[in-house]
């Protein structure tokens, strides 16, 4: 069975960006905010792994973070895929539970493999 990734950008031409490429080896779920991919999460959705960005409408990829490691026992694989190149926001993340932290621009190839790499570990 093919696994599910949960895309959380704002952006839609990355979002799409992202589809694109990651359809060919996933299942891909895309979410235009953080709000909407909880509640998704909440009506039993269990992606494999989750990628999002930090800066989202409504609620940050940051609160986003929280909010799921706060609300869940087993926690799902969280990659930040983000524009903010700050080691105090990336460490920040980290202490929160994500697993990888990759600023854009990026390459697809190398976030696939690091996809592959938090489902498989």
């Amino acid at each position: 069975m093919q696994k599910q990734v949960l895309i959380i950008e704002d952006q839609l031409s990355t979002r799409k960006l992202l589809n694109h490429y990651l359809s060919n080896f996933y299942n891909v779920v895309e979410k235009e905010n953080a709000q909407d991919a909880i509640t998704w999460l909440r009506t039993g959705n269990k992606p494999d792994a989750i990628v999002t960005d930090i800066l989202l409408p409504e609620m940050t990829g940051v609160e986003f973070l929280k909010e799921i490691n706060s609300n869940s026992a087993e926690k799902t694989p969280v990659i930040m895929l983000t524009s903010v190149e700050n080691s105090n926001e990336k460490m920040k993340c980290f202490q929160l539970g994500a697993r990888d932290y990759i600023v854009k621009p990026f390459n697809p190839e190398e976030l696939r493999m690091r996809i592959n790499n938090v489902i498989n570990n």
